[in-house]
């Protein structure tokens, strides 16, 4: 069982949905709290940030492996600066955002990138970490999130089963084995057929914890079936309205899909 404050998670309980906010504010304030209301109204049970400057993940620079080249990437054509410059949430807007959430009876949490932003989210008293899929090797970022003693969830995008188990070994020997893992497709949208949610029993059988989907599908049809496997836990990408546009607009769900979800 997965504990943040007084709320479990585990398959006993309903399953635990996250929204996503990422950077669908759309460098708006006033956006991102009417994005808080929204997922307080739809009943998701917790709203995610991320907490990183552009300066503090990448370079700016505008070509080789910073340029985004893919043709069936959404982001084609962008820096990886650009890109993360425009994704961001600005530190100074998490207080309020917390704030407004904690005020809706709404759990809010982020995924720090680096030791000053978990030294960040410590000061505004984060209930709980999210270790993103791009991260979830950098085990000095790991171990500090678990000093803290709070609840970490992290995404297993990108990680071969030789790298979560050197990551859960850390976690094991630590005095905080408050965690769980989420399966992620690290493609931007994924389809379902590679979703492969039938990752999802065998992560539960082979690191005892509580597994769920970062779901990045548009949709809700490999949330659900994820659930109906044994996911505990379901994070989606959370937006106003896709025609508004945005950095994960495609592959978010709007408030009246997160209430079907929900």
């Amino acid at each position: 069982m997965l504990r943040i404050l007084n709320t479990k998670i585990s398959l006993k309980h309903k399953p635990f949905i996250i929204a996503e906010m990422s950077g669908n504010h759309n460098q708006s304030l006033d956006r991102a709290l009417e994005i808080v209301k929204a997922a307080s109204e739809a009943g998701a049970h917790a709203l995610k940030l991320q907490t990183y400057t552009a300066d503090s993940l990448t370079l700016d620079i505008s070509e080789g492996e910073f340029f985004i080249k893919d043709k069936n990437s959404q982001w084609q054509g962008k820096s990886l600066y650009e890109l993360y410059k425009q994704a961001y949430t600005p530190w100074d807007w998490h207080k309020p955002i917390m704030d407004y959430a904690k005020k809706l009876n709404l759990l809010c949490f982020s995924s720090p990138f680096d030791g000053k932003a978990v030294d960040f989210l410590e000061d505004l008293k984060t209930p709980a970490y999210k270790i993103a899929s791009f991260e979830n090797g950098h085990l000095p970022l790991i171990k500090k999130v678990l000093s803290t003693g709070k609840p970490v969830i992290i995404s297993t995008g990108m990680a071969s089963l030789a790298e979560l188990d050197e990551t859960v070994k850390i976690i094991l020997e630590s005095d905080n084995n408050n965690f769980a893992l989420l399966k992620c497709t690290s493609n931007y949208p994924a389809t379902p057929k590679n979703s492969n949610i039938l990752t999802i029993p065998h992560m539960r059988d082979l690191f005892k914890c509580e597994v769920g989907l970062s779901d990045h599908t548009p949709g809700l049809g490999a949330s659900i079936a994820a659930v109906s496997h044994g996911a505990s836990i379901i994070e989606k990408h959370f937006t106003l309205s896709r025609k508004d546009g945005g950095v994960d607009s495609a592959f978010s769900l709007e408030p009246d899909e997160m209430n079907k979800l929900v």
